[in-house]
C-alpha cells in the first residue's frame, strides 16, 4: 500500500514537472515572437526613416542645408493669363487684366503653403473673381506640386481673326463675362543630380546653393480641365460692334456650352542654378511635357476613342533670383504654363503665369545646428 501511494506521489509531482516545463516553453516561445515583432517593427521603422533622410541627402560642397525648422514669408504676385479659342481658321484671344495680390506664406521642412488676395478687393464678396490655390512639397530629389485655378467673369477680348473683310481691331478690349476657365492639377518630377543641384534653394528658399550647378528632370501629371463658353452671347457681343449690314458667324466648332478634359502628362526638361556671388542665386528651369488628353463634351466633328491627334505638347518654364544667408531670404520668381487642347476642328490654348517677389525669416533652429552655436 505504502509502495502504491509513492508511485501516485512520484507521478503527480512528474506531472507538475512536465506542466511546469510547458508552461515555460510557451512563454519563452512567446517572449521570442515579441521579441521578433518588436525586431520587426523597429527595421521598419529605421527603413522608413533612412527611406526619409534619403529625399533630403545632399553633398554639403555644393549644398547648404537647411538650418530652421520653419519660415515665414511675405509675397507680392503679380499674374498674367490668356485663352486663344479657335476653328476652321477663326480665333479669339480672351485675357483679363493682369492681377496683383499680396499673402502669407508659410513653410515647415519640406511644405510651403500660402494663400494671395487680390489688393483690389480685400473684404468685399468674391463671387465672379478669380480663385487660385497653390500646395508643393520640395525635396532634394523629388518636388510635388497641387494647384487649382478657376476664372472669374473679367475676361477682355484681345484679339480676333474671324476671316476676310472683319476687322479685328473693332473687338480689342471689349469685356466678354461669357468664358470660364478651371484647371485643378498635380504634377510630380525627380532631379537626377540631386546631391549637387538644389532645386528648393532657387523656388522655395529652404536650402543654399553654394557652386553653380544643375540636373536633368523627369516628371509625370495629372489635370482635370473645365472649359465653359456662351457662344451666342460670344456671337451677339462680336455683332454689336460691326458695321450695320455686316454680321459675325461663328464655326461651328465653336458651338459648345461646356467642355471637361482630362491630361495625363510625361514630362522632361533641365534647370541650372547659377551662382553669380556670394548668397545670390539665378535659377532657370524648362520643362515640356507629352499631354495625352481625353475629354467629355461636344466639339463638332471630334473624334473618339484614342487618337495620337489627342497627344499634345504642353511646357512649364521657371526663373528666379534669390539672396539667401539661411536667416533671411529675399528675391523674386517667375512662372509660366502652357496647357494646350487640339482636334482636328478645335484648339484651346491657355497660358498663365505669375511673377511673384518676396522677402522671408527662417526661424527655431535645429537640433544640429543650436550645437554649433553654443
Amino acid at each position: 500500500m505504502l509502495g502504491l501511494v509513492l508511485m501516485l506521489v512520484c507521478a503527480s509531482v512528474a506531472a507538475q514537472d512536465s506542466l511546469r516545463a510547458d508552461v515555460l516553453h510557451a512563454e519563452m516561445q512567446r517572449a521570442d515572437i515579441l521579441n521578433s515583432d518588436s525586431s520587426m517593427r523597429s527595421h521598419e521603422l529605421s527603413v522608413l526613416r533612412s527611406t526619409i533622410r534619403g529625399l533630403d541627402r545632399l553633398q554639403k560642397d555644393y549644398i547648404e542645408p537647411q538650418h530652421y525648422e520653419f519660415t515665414v514669408m511675405a509675397q507680392v504676385t503679380r499674374t498674367y493669363e490668356s485663352f486663344i479659342l479657335g476653328s476652321n481658321g477663326q480665333s479669339i484671344l480672351l485675357a483679363p487684366d493682369g492681377q496683383t495680390k499680396v499673402g502669407p506664406y508659410f513653410g515647415w521642412r519640406w511644405f510651403f503653403f500660402g494663400y494671395t488676395f487680390d489688393i483690389k478687393n480685400i473684404g468685399f464678396s468674391q463671387n465672379g473673381l478669380r480663385k487660385e490655390f497653390d500646395f508643393s512639397i520640395y525635396t532634394s530629389q523629388v518636388g510635388v506640386d497641387l494647384f487649382y485655378r478657376r476664372t472669374g467673369n473679367d475676361y477682355k477680348i484681345r484679339d480676333v481673326k474671324l476671316g476676310y473683310g472683319i476687322n479685328g481691331q473693332l473687338f480689342e478690349d471689349m469685356p466678354f463675362a461669357g468664358v470660364n476657365v478651371g484647371i485643378t492639377g498635380v504634377s510630380a518630377y525627380y532631379i537626377f543630380n540631386h546631391g549637387r543641384f538644389s532645386y528648393p534653394a532657387a523656388f522655395s528658399q529652404s536650402t543654399c546653393q553654394k557652386i553653380s550647378c544643375g540636373s536633368w528632370l523627369a516628371g509625370a501629371g495629372y489635370t482635370h480641365n473645365t472649359l465653359d463658353l456662351d457662344h451666342d452671347e460670344l456671337e451677339k457681343a462680336l455683332n454689336s460692334r460691326m458695321p450695320k449690314g455686316q454680321e459675325v458667324k461663328l464655326d461651328s466648332g465653336m458651338m459648345f456650352r461646356d467642355i471637361k478634359y482630362n491630361d495625363f502628362m510625361l514630362s522632361g526638361g533641365y534647370a541650372y542654378n547659377w551662382v553669380f556671388a556670394k548668397n545670390w542665386l539665378l535659377a532657370v528651369s524648362a520643362q515640356l511635357a507629352l499631354a495625352y488628353k481625353t475629354s467629355y463634351g461636344k466639339v463638332a466633328d471630334e473624334k473618339h476613342g484614342f487618337d495620337f491627334e489627342k497627344v499634345n505638347v504642353d511646357a512649364i518654364g521657371r526663373f528666379g533670383m534669390v539672396y539667401n544667408n539661411t536667416r533671411w531670404y529675399a528675391g523674386w520668381s517667375a512662372i509660366v504654363r502652357t496647357n494646350n487642347y487640339h482636334t482636328s476642328r478645335f484648339t484651346a490654348e491657355n497660358v498663365f503665369g505669375s511673377f511673384n517677389a518676396y522677402i522671408g525669416y527662417n526661424f527655431m533652429l535645429k537640433k544640429k545646428y543650436r550645437k554649433r552655436k553654443v
